[in-house]
């Protein structure tokens, strides 16, 4: 019985052993490597063989010899969709033969009997060879034949000939890596976006009154001035009316309270459907339209749940959760109850009919223009649904976008990342000191989770007003914009952050009043708001690449603990960005920082220049340790573009 006798291990990248797809983008190379050897002195060769998932034929590209039998290899990324890659790995024997050749003729030993081996071999080669391969072996063949004995060994050596031969291998001992690793190839949007956050009902004018689609779309410029793509929608579908919600979270509602949009579905719809206060399906579409025509993208939310006067309540019973007296369970998150909502149950017998039917929604809304989706408390629903999910919506809708929200432990997080979710949800919201920033970061960008999992950094959300905003004021939402922004390069906002609106109910994380519940009308424009900043920001963002990156992040050393100092740069170090940060709202901070000139290439001595990119100023340094003075009071943050001089 055959056996291999090539041992190909520790393949990179490789996710809990090829369970799990990584994530790229287009555009990029996927730079594949492996521990490829086997016993003897004989010479080997591997190949990395790539096709898209729909493809039967496998492309391969030659993966070259590093050190220490470590092997890398690569192949380009040019399509928004699925790739399968491995490895296959031979005997080269024309190598083998070849490096003999070399040794024997460095010893001065006669090459009669070993150039008569090798005509052979390239004969071999020029059977199994096509087109213009063909005919250049047959040529360099007939030459190596009919040359002087001093010229057969020089020929027999020539590169040219060794690369054309490792065109078309013999493949003796072939062995193939014993499993297909996947990578999912995401367009630039899934790692390079600025979210706005808003509810649709509450961007009209007139109190105790929903707004409309034709409402928010008069808001689009305004939100595409701030520079923004991607405007992300709570449900927008009718909201239930059986124990609808009032003001704050209460049990009771008037008959004018608007109830939680989370309570999906009524007697004129469910999840299909718009809430006829907000305008109809052509008023969304034309909202779509709008939003496009700006450069801006629909996030729609996805949340899997249902008021008791949803459809699917009365038409599909068996979908929900059942009390043994088969009335439906509402849902709870003890201590909270949620008595407007009834979860799905997504592994009830019936669950091939439901997974379909939640299928269905997605592609409701794809075919109304929206690809990117926030999917509410994924962590509360079987993993394995959202990789059949995801899986089934990409292979038909490659470009779709699935954010996690799932504040939640973790392993889940993580879980739910590997499971195909195109970006994560973080703990960023709660993480202020310079410490626990610079370990998670570290470990969400330069551990083997970012090669499945990328972070957006919301500052704030409907549900959760953090402790720092809601004390540290002003300069807290303008730092903390700026971490957002440039640790990541995903990052969002809920609105009412541009006007620092932090009013909280007492002692908890939560907004007081909040529009979840009621009607809400804005001045955006009122005194105190930070628009101009966040403007300034994103653009900041926009014109510079290396923020464009989510994996390029680096930590540099400061002298104060309330000062965090970090930097991206491009591969060609054409863009340097330092950031610098005040993590005290309250007080000036000063600090001695670590500049990364070593990794642009300046010496110590040698004058550079570092922009001020928030406003403008010009300063001139030399060496890699520089002093810095950053008052809360007048701007938080420095964000520098480095330069050198010549």
């Amino acid at each position: 019985m055959c056996q291999t006798t090539i041992i190909i291990e520790n393949v990179y990248p490789e996710l809990d052993g090829g369970r799990y797809a990584v994530k790229r983008e287009v555009g990029e190379w996927l730079d594949v490597w492996a521990d490829i050897f086997k016993h003897g002195h004989d010479a080997i060769a591997a190949m990395l063989k790539y096709r898209r998932w729909q493809d039967r034929a496998w492309q391969e590209t030659p993966m070259r010899l590093h050190d220490n039998h470590r092997w890398t290899g690569r192949f380009f990324l040019a399509e928004n969709t699925r790739y399968r890659y491995t490895i296959e790995a031979f005997q080269d024997v024309f190598g083998t033969w070849r490096e003999e050749l070399a040794k024997k003729v460095a010893a001065g030993q006669a090459m009669r009997g070993e150039l008569r081996e090798g005509e052979e071999i390239i004969a071999e080669a020029v059977e199994r060879a096509t087109g213009e391969d063909r005919q250049r072996l047959a040529d360099l063949l007939e030459t190596l034949r009919g040359a002087r004995a001093d010229r057969r060994t020089a020929i027999a050596l020539d590169a040219g000939l060794a690369e054309l031969m490792g065109r078309h291998p013999d493949r003796v001992g072939r062995t193939v890596y014993d499993r297909e690793l996947e990578v999912v190839v995401d367009r630039e949007q899934a790692r390079f976006a600025a979210w706005y956050e808003m509810f649709p009902r509450s961007q009209g004018t007139v109190p105790g009154r929903s707004a409309t689609l034709r409402d928010c779309e008069r808001r689009l410029p305004a939100i595409a001035a701030l520079g923004f793509d991607v405007v992300y929608l709570p449900p927008i579908h009718p909201i239930g009316r059986v124990n609808r919600k009032g003001p704050n979270n209460a049990l009771e509602a008037g008959p004018d309270d608007p109830g939680c949009p989370y309570a999906i579905g009524s007697a004129p719809g469910g999840h299909k459907a718009i809430d006829p206060q907000l305008g109809t399906l052509a008023d969304f579409e034309r909202f779509v339209q709008a939003a496009a025509d700006l450069g801006i993208a629909v996030a729609l939310d996805y949340a899997l749940q249902c008021a008791p006067d949803h459809p699917y309540a009365s038409e599909h019973p068996e979908w929900f959760y059942r009390r043994p007296d088969g009335t439906i369970k509402f849902a709870e998150n003890p201590p909270k109850k949620y008595e407007d909502i009834y979860p799905l149950d997504l592994l009830c017998p019936e669950r091939e009919a439901l997974w379909e039917e939640l299928k269905s929604i997605v592609l409701f809304w794809i075919e109304r223009g929206v690809k990117v989706f926030r999917v509410d408390n994924p962590h509360t629903k079987p993993v394995r649904f959202w990789q059949w999910l995801i899986r089934e919506v990409q292979r038909e809708h490659p470009e779709t976008i699935f954010l996690a929200e799932a504040f939640t432990h973790p392993k889940m997080m993580k879980a739910l990342a590997k499971a195909g979710f195109t970006q994560s949800y973080t703990y960023f919201i709660w993480r202020n000191d310079k410490a626990e920033l610079a370990e998670y970061f570290t470990e969400l960008t330069q551990s083997d989770v970012a090669e499945y999992m990328r972070g957006n950094l919301f500052t704030n959300t409907p549900d959760i007003l953090p402790w720092i905003l809601q004390q540290g004021g002003r300069p807290a939402f303008k730092m903390r914009l700026v971490l957002a922004a440039t640790l990541s390069s995903l990052y969002g906002i809920y609105n009412g952050f541009e006007l620092c609106e932090n009013v909280a109910m007492p002692g908890k994380e939560e907004y007081c009043d909040s529009e979840k519940y009621e009607y809400k009308v804005w001045d955006w424009d009122r005194p105190g708001n930070i628009k101009d900043f966040i403007a300034a920001v994103n653009r900041i963002r926009r014109e510079n690449p290396a923020l464009h990156y989510y994996k390029n992040l680096r930590l540099y050393w400061t002298d104060n603990e309330q000062i965090i100092a970090y930097g991206k740069m491009t591969p060609d170090k054409s863009n340097v960005i330092v950031v610098v940060v005040n993590l005290d709202p309250y007080h000036a901070q000063e600090a001695t920082i670590s500049v990364p000139i070593w990794e642009m290439g300046i010496p110590p001595d040698e004058e550079y220049l570092a922009r001020e990119l928030l406003t403008g100023a010009d300063y001139y340094w030399r060496g890699d340790r520089q002093y810095v003075r950053l008052d809360p009071q007048e701007e938080p943050a420095h964000i520098l573009a480095l330069q050198r001089r010549h």
